[in-house]
């Protein structure tokens, strides 16, 4: 069953999102980005090539000719692997067929409407029985600065 992890208070989601890839890319797990908003995959490609500064996460869109060796990928459902290790989820709404993965990972921002969709999701989740666990990154970053 897939398990669910929340990242809530992001104060930027992308950023975060692109530390998880990091992260993801450090422990050798390929990683789907759901970016089906157009806008949405151009900046978080556009940041996986500059963030962090002296960092790179291998990543290409998943119809690109390189997607079989490259282990971040950007797509929309339609473009999504049959199966995986990792999916981040960069929309406000649950993704399809995010079972197919071992673990999903949804980012949730710190304003009221980012704060809202991430409960729909995570009372959605919860209601089928997925295991979710949650991080609180304002509270880390409140115990990191003490």
């Amino acid at each position: 069953m897939t398990t669910i992890d929340f990242y809530v208070n992001a104060p930027d989601r992308l950023q975060v999102a692109c530390r998880l890839a990091g992260k993801a890319h450090a422990q050798r797990k390929r990683l789907f980005i759901y970016a089906p908003q157009p806008d949405t995959a151009q900046r978080i490609d556009r940041l996986l090539w500059t963030w962090p500064a002296i960092g790179f996460v291998p990543h290409c869109f998943a119809h690109d000719a390189l997607a079989q060796e490259t282990p971040v990928l950007i797509g929309a459902d339609a473009a999504a692997p049959a199966a995986g290790e990792l999916l981040l989820n960069l929309d406000e709404t649950c993704p399809p067929h995010f079972e197919r993965f071992e673990r999903l990972l949804e980012v949730v921002g710190q304003d009221d409407e980012a704060r809202g969709q991430g409960r729909a999701r995570y009372r959605y989740y919860r209601d089928r029985g997925y295991p979710i666990r949650t991080h609180d990154l304002l509270a880390r970053e409140n115990t990191r600065g003490e």
